[in-house]
């Protein structure tokens, strides 16, 4: 029996998208484990959700370091576990050209809008303020740009009247919970193949016909 994909996961913060990755790991909805969860903030529960579930931890400093000697750490971190894929989670530091270079095609993240509108660090509060009617979220392979990389599944929020950016933001982190462990499935089945700017999903299983969706919610082909 094949090992199951080891992953790391970069966060900064509550790790919300982290534990859909857990709870879909420890439901055998994906043939794929955390082994390891690293952040630049020692106050982030996302190291808390990590220690619950017995996930090896480390707090890795930025503060007072090159850019590239705190990527190396990260890396070594990452290559010490054996780590084949790595998720940005709401990892908040900008990650270097070189560092995306030493891990591309196996690095990928979640932004919480429809890239390419809305990069940076407030997608839903953008959006929202832009007056859009429709809004979601976004998984793509890392490149060297922020919130740039190949696109790889996206899935599309209504904007109702009564909505503030908070109610907004909480709908579009549901459908986040359902895209994130699906876009580390579809690598774990080595469905996703990059050709320029786009990534195509071969053939397989899908989520919209084996789990619960989200009414309002469109989903994309391949999920």
């Amino acid at each position: 029996m094949e090992e199951k994909l080891r992953v790391g996961v970069l966060a900064s913060g509550s790790g919300t998208d982290l534990q859909s990755i857990i709870d879909a790991s420890e439901k055998n909805k994906i043939d794929a484990k955390v082994v390891v969860v690293i952040s630049d903030n020692k106050d982030a529960f996302a190291l808390k959700r990590s220690e619950k579930h017995n996930i090896k931890t480390c707090f890795i400093d930025p503060k007072g370091k090159k850019r590239e000697d705190h990527e190396k750490e990260i890396h070594n971190v990452l290559k010490e576990n054996n780590v084949d894929l790595v998720v940005g989670a709401g990892y908040m530091c900008i990650l270097s050209s070189g560092f995306v270079k030493k891990w591309q095609g196996k690095l990928i993240n979640i932004h919480p809008a429809l890239l390419p509108s809305f990069k940076g660090v407030n997608g839903q509060g953008d959006a929202f303020e832009y007056g859009v009617k429709i809004s979601g979220c976004t998984t793509h392979f890392m490149d060297e740009q922020m919130d740039h990389g190949p696109i790889i599944l996206q899935a599309a929020v209504k904007v109702f009247p009564e909505d503030d950016r908070d109610k907004l933001a909480e709908r579009i982190l549901e459908v986040e919970h359902q895209i994130l462990p699906r876009t580390i499935d579809l690598f774990a089945q080595k469905r996703l193949k990059i050709n320029g700017r786009r990534v195509k999903i071969l053939p397989g299983d899908s989520w919209k016909e084996k789990y619960k969706t989200i009414p309002d919610v469109l989903y994309p082909e391949g999920y």
